[in-house]
């Protein structure tokens, strides 16, 4: 029986203890802004992003999260910013985010207002750097630099 109970043990930790696969757009609009979400949760200003869903793969899920919060379409991917990983990256819990910076298209809106309260776009002087969830304001760091990181 204790053999049992630390394979169920193991099992649990090997199924319900892993990080969390999401993605994070940059989303480049024609005239060169990024758009930016504000979340309900907290307030703060964010990359629009989410978990990966089972089926899905990174760029596709990019796509869906970037509809479902700003109601923007991708156009193209402009490039790979990097893959985060650090385990306080996110309070809720350990994440692995994959950044994409990508080109879109349409108006943005608070496209699900149960997750977000606004959508604006943003210049490069007038991103709210001291607003910004989570480890976002390194993701948008890294893309100015031109950087691809693993971290």
């Amino acid at each position: 029986m204790a053999y049992f109970a630390h394979a169920l043990q193991t099992l649990m930790g090997l199924i319900l203890r892993r990080p969390i696969l999401g993605t994070c757009v940059i989303p480049l609009m024609a005239d060169g802004t990024i758009v930016l979400v504000r979340r309900r949760d907290n307030g703060l200003w964010s990359l629009p992003g989410g978990i990966v869903d089972w089926g899905e793969d990174v760029l596709a899920a990019a796509a869906r999260e970037l509809r479902e919060e700003a109601g923007l379409e991708t156009v193209g991917l402009e490039r790979l910013v990097g893959v985060y990983s650090q385990p306080g990256r996110d309070p809720r819990f350990h994440s692995v985010c994959v950044t994409v910076a990508v080109r879109v298209t349409g108006k943005p809106y608070p496209a699900d207002p149960r997750e977000i309260l606004d959508v604006r776009h943003f210049t490069v002087d007038t991103l709210p750097w001291d607003s910004l969830s989570h480890d976002h304001k390194q993701h948008l760091q890294d893309f100015f630099k031109g950087a691809t990181v693993l971290a």
